[in-house]
């Protein structure tokens, strides 16, 4: 079988006291700033919701974020009905 390699990787979120999180299977950052952060991940689009948010360590080829601050939420959204090609942020923007 010829699947997507994405599909097959797995995702972990390690949040310690609310206040760091890391997560791994991250392959896009959307967007981002003090209290929000959009990220693609091999499970779905994934929002971040938080105070004082910064992003302190990135690693897009091994898929690592570790994000900082005060964390107040994490929501996911499908990948299928989220992440097509020029309906993110620029995509809007750029129309």
């Amino acid at each position: 079988m010829n699947e997507n390699k994405a599909t097959n990787r797995s995702q972990n979120i390690i949040l310690e006291n609310r206040e760091k999180l890391n997560i791994s299977g991250v392959e896009h950052v959307d967007s981002f700033n003090d209290n929000t952060i959009i990220l693609l991940t091999v499970k779905g689009l994934m929002t971040v919701k938080g105070e004082d948010l910064n992003i302190s360590k990135l690693n897009l080829e091994d898929g690592n974020i570790v994000i900082e601050g005060k964390i107040n939420g994490i929501l996911y959204t499908n990948k299928d009905t989220s992440s097509s090609k020029g309906s993110g942020l620029l995509g809007k923007m750029f129309k």
